[in-house]
């Protein structure tokens, strides 16, 4: 019988990478706009850590969006996909 894993091991995928390439942030920008190290930001980019949920809204917050534009717990479909339907298979 598979394991069911609990919600804090849980992946969730985010697009901060892409939302701070947008707007010409490095990490360390991020961080210091959001109050967290650099290395949280890398962490969380690259699903190394999952955010509470005030570090979340405060991300959300930053970037003007709502949590389900940033976060999810299914991965992100590739925008050359959505915008240009190309399939990365």
């Amino acid at each position: 019988m598979g394991r069911t894993p609990k919600t804090d091991e849980r992946p969730v995928p985010n697009r901060i990478p892409v939302l701070r390439a947008e707007r010409d942030l490095s990490r360390r920008d991020l961080a210091e706009a959001i109050g967290v190290h650099y290395q949280t930001v890398g962490y969380l980019e690259r699903g190394e850590y999952n955010p509470s949920l005030s570090l979340a809204m405060t991300i959300c917050d930053f970037f003007g969006l709502p949590v389900e534009a940033v976060f999810s717990f299914d991965e992100f479909t590739p925008l050359s996909e959505v915008i240009y339907e190309r399939s990365s298979e």
